[in-house]
């Protein structure tokens, strides 16, 4: 999956919060310094090409959707930056939180109960 822009971001948010849109629908959503409505309708287009949302046709003008959730989006992103930045390991991303002292022992101990429980269900699913 191709990686976005901020702004492209941006724009797929107004579609994952609220599902499929016409290109005036994402210019009102703005309250201030709206963007210009052409620049709007220019990435759209984009996302378009990029095939992260499809249209319906309503005469001259175009309804737009999401073509994949936010979700898939996220973890498709987490992903890539596991694998550029931690040779894919999820150990290395881990140790990474724990030196940046972002994870403390007792936040590392709550994740691993998580985990298990995790674990736990899909074992009781099989």
């Amino acid at each position: 999956m191709k990686r976005l822009t901020a702004k492209e971001e941006e724009i797929m948010s107004f579609f994952w919060d609220r599902g499929p849109l016409f290109v005036k629908q994402i210019h009102d959503v703005y309250s201030e310094q709206k963007p210009h409505y052409n620049t709007l309708s220019t990435i759209v287009r984009g996302l378009e090409e990029k095939g992260f949302l499809g249209h319906t046709a309503y005469g001259n003008t175009h309804q737009y959707y999401a073509l994949f959730s936010k979700e898939s989006y996220r973890r498709s992103s987490i992903k890539v930056l596991i694998n550029k930045y931690f040779n894919n390991s999820y150990n290395r991303v881990v140790a990474a939180f724990i030196e940046e002292e972002e994870l403390t022992i007792d936040e590392l101990k709550s994740l691993i109960r998580e985990v298990e429980e995790k674990e736990k269900h899909k074992q009781k699913q099989t």
